[in-house]
């Protein structure tokens, strides 16, 4: 996890007295809108309304969806933290900017740098994700060990159920509906990780890939891809 520099430490305590939050809500909610690039985040504490999404000039949404003073108050408090991250360095690892301070959080995020920036990250009961739409790749963190998996055709939106605190029962939110993080294919990360077997016929899975073409959701330059990345494993 992130851990707060010295000037991140100072921001927080004092954002934590202005808006009536733990310095504990406050860095998680540093840490999420750090790993959204400073212009989202999704979070999950309890006294956030449990799990939630910001989006900066966007929608607020948290658990407790009624509370219209509690998305209030976490909608400034997430635009100020992006303004502080848009003026300073995110990590100690990248070089101060001139018109800012020091760095808010001590080392890289904890997925692969060549993954890039995610579109979404959060976290849940000790397991954290970030996805990579572009590279159609979703990174997933489970006791310190993480894991990199192959997407498919699915736009992964968040967690969508876990079971038992355990990575081999997660599920997450796709345009099909949940997809259990075990249909996925692992491509890369630590081989300790839950295992991700997937699609293990390779006809199977062309069929389904046919089928997502004919349904418009795959381009014939998409399915082709696909399909050579398939016809690779037999």
């Amino acid at each position: 996890m992130l851990s707060l520099t010295e000037q991140g430490q100072r921001l927080v305590a004092e954002l934590a007295q202005r808006y009536g939050f733990s310095t504990e809500a406050v860095a998680s909610l540093l840490r999420a809108v750090a790993a959204g690039n400073g212009t989202m985040a999704q979070f999950d504490h309890p006294e956030l309304g449990g799990a939630g999404q910001w989006m900066l000039g966007g929608m607020t949404m948290v658990g407790d969806m009624f509370n219209h003073a509690l998305k209030a108050k976490i909608d400034a408090l997430c635009s100020e933290l992006s303004r502080h991250l848009a003026s300073q360095p995110l990590t100690a690892s990248q070089q101060p900017r001139p018109e800012g301070g020091g760095p808010l959080l001590a080392s890289g995020p904890w997925w692969p740098a060549e993954l890039g920036t995610p579109s979404a990250s959060g976290a849940q009961d000790g397991i954290r994700y970030a996805v990579f739409p572009g590279a159609r790749r979703l990174a997933v963190e489970v006791g310190g060990r993480v894991a990199v998996y192959d997407t498919l055709d699915h736009r992964i939106s968040g967690i969508a159920q876990q079971q038992q605190g355990s990575g081999a029962s997660l599920s997450f939110a796709s345009q099909h509906g949940p997809v259990p993080l075990d249909q996925l294919p692992r491509v890369g990360g630590d081989p300790t990780a839950p295992p991700a077997p997937a699609e293990t016929d390779p006809y199977a899975a062309l069929e389904r890939l046919a089928e997502l073409q004919r349904k418009g959701i795959l381009s014939d330059e998409e399915f082709a891809q696909k399909k050579a990345e398939l016809l690779g494993r037999i």
